[in-house]
């Protein structure tokens, strides 16, 4: 796994968690590469914009003084949740391709459940046409998949639901974070 380089602010706290007593800054960041939720501490007198990309690297920060650790799913806030479902929208329009790939290459975990069936919405019934028409020709993109596959409910919803369900609740398997 590669180290974190930027991460997108999805809330920012300027005098911090209101039940902890403590007046320090903090901000609750999503890593771009990993989707590892983050507290980042700013640099004194330095205020963060929620969905600004900051640089997290090793080195000199300009914003960032550091990063206190990892944040536990119980704590994001509702206005954090709310940034994280647009982030990964846009990330999934971003990398349409790679997304589209999953449904081309994904494999069965075991032998009763396929990846596929992971995503909400997408049953075993869809898992059949999906392997079905990968098998004619692999897909190019989520507007070809809903062409082949007749009544294909929104693909990429399907991966944003559960991309998002992976990093706020506890998921037995991860298909897109870590």
């Amino acid at each position: 796994m590669e180290k974190e380089e930027h991460a997108i602010i999805l809330d920012y706290l300027p005098n911090g968690y209101p039940l902890e007593g403590k007046m320090m800054p903090i901000a609750q960041a999503i890593g771009e590469n990993n989707l590892i939720l983050l507290e980042v501490v700013p640099r004194r007198g330095i205020s963060l914009e929620i969905g600004e990309r900051v640089y997290i690297g090793e080195g000199k920060r300009d914003k960032i003084y550091y990063i206190l650790g990892r944040l536990r799913k119980e704590r994001v806030s509702e206005s954090a949740k709310d940034q994280l479902k647009t982030f990964i929208q846009n990330l999934v329009k971003e990398k349409e391709e790679k997304f589209v790939g999953f449904f081309n290459d994904s494999e069965p975990i075991n032998k009763r459940i396929h990846q596929i069936e992971l995503l909400p919405g997408l049953g075993k019934k869809y898992v059949l046409e999906i392997i079905n028409q990968r098998n004619i020709k692999g897909f190019e993109s989520f507007e070809d998949m809903k062409k082949r596959i007749s009544n294909l409910p929104f693909p990429e919803k399907a991966i944003e639901k559960r991309i998002f369900q992976e990093i706020i609740e506890d998921e037995r398997y991860n298909l897109f974070t870590h």
